[in-house]
């Protein structure tokens, strides 16, 4: 166990060294359309469609945001704060086999019209005002169709939220991903993802992930299945996302989607068992004086990966690392709330069934 923890206490640092990372201050001609859906955003959307409005060094920049059907005001929000600065559009409900997210970026993507370059935001993210530049720049640096800037995370969850950049530093080797064809060695978050709109249609678009809860995953796949190449990057210092406010929202945004993310749920007991030996036992076991010495051990090798991935994604580094099994152990929680509602049919999403 210490050997299999020290290996991969070591890829967490080779990963955060090679991490890329957008850079400030940058420009670029080309068109970019801005893609926003919304539903029932109208108390959060201000932050993001300000921080959208003050972009700079993206000269031919459009803004398109649609209003998913929303019940709140979040088309007269909108309106208020932006006026005809952004082309806003009024959403269609989705067509049997689809799921809304996907249903909403669709039709962005259509109302973007001869752009060189998609990025998507969700409404939770704020970005900085060179974030778009300094995003599309590296998407072109960097050789890539589809490029992930995973933002800084902030709001309830502080203990969960980081184990996804954590999980993809530890697990996932980044540059191999991106060289590698394989469909199934790809990661994206779709807070915010910036793509090259050739790609993105050569891939399928959203159509080829109409039925998808985890679209911007299927998203990465699907463009690599036709040729095209992905990038995560660290974002943190050129955005922020608000991804829930309190527990329970976090439960059941977590919820929706943990059940599709393993394949199955013997897969899924796999991960969550492998983990909670890793990562949890360890620091039960340090009171006992015949297993002390290596538990303590391993519990701080645990503590030193999500440390190093703290400081490469702007997280906390303190406490958060050092409560790392506790977030093992909330994370194993989630994952069979989510299986468990999935089997009684019961996930659901801004009003809308999953």
């Amino acid at each position: 166990m210490i050997v299999v923890l020290l290996l991969l206490a070591v890829h967490t640092a080779v990963n955060a060294f090679l991490l890329r990372r957008p850079r400030r201050g940058r420009s670029t001609d080309e068109r970019v359309a801005v893609l926003l859906p919304l539903r029932n955003e109208a108390d959060r959307v201000t932050p993001c469609l300000e921080s959208l409005l003050a972009q700079r060094g993206v000269p031919h920049l459009t803004i398109h945001v649609l209003d998913d059907n929303s019940t709140d005001g979040t088309s007269a929000v909108v309106r208020e704060i932006a006026g005809d600065r952004v082309h806003l559009l009024q959403g269609t409900d989705p067509a049997p086999g689809w799921l809304g997210k996907p249903n909403a970026c669709r039709q962005l993507a259509a109302a973007a019209g001869d752009a060189d370059i998609l990025v998507f935001v969700d409404a939770d993210v704020v970005l900085e005002p060179d974030a778009i530049a300094g995003a599309t720049s590296l998407l072109r640096s960097a050789g890539v169709t589809l490029l992930s800037p995973y933002p800084r995370i902030t709001g309830a969850g502080r203990l969960v939220q980081p184990l996804l950049q954590w999980s993809w530093l530890t697990f996932l080797p980044l540059r191999a991903m991106e060289r590698s064809p394989r469909p199934s060695l790809a990661a994206a978050g779709g807070q915010w993802l910036v793509l090259d709109r050739a790609g993105y249609h050569a891939a399928g678009g959203h159509e080829a992930v109409r039925d998808d809860v985890l679209e911007d995953i299927g998203l990465a796949r699907a463009v690599k299945r036709s040729g095209g190449r992905i990038a995560l990057a660290d974002g943190s210092a050129l955005a922020t996302c608000t991804m829930y406010d309190t527990w329970r929202d976090l439960a059941d945004g977590y919820g929706k989607s943990l059940w599709r993310s393993f394949g199955s749920a013997p897969g899924a007991a796999c991960v969550v068992v492998l983990l909670l030996l890793l990562y949890a036992v360890p620091p039960a076991l340090i009171a006992f004086p015949a297993t002390a010495a290596w538990a303590a051990i391993a519990y701080l090798l645990g503590v030193t990966g999500r440390t190093i991935t703290a400081a490469a994604t702007g997280g906390r580094l303190f406490p958060d690392p050092w409560l790392h099994p506790l977030s093992v152990i909330l994370f194993a929680y989630l994952v069979a709330r989510s299986f468990h509602r999935r089997s009684r049919n019961t996930l659901s999403w801004r009003g809308r069934p999953v």
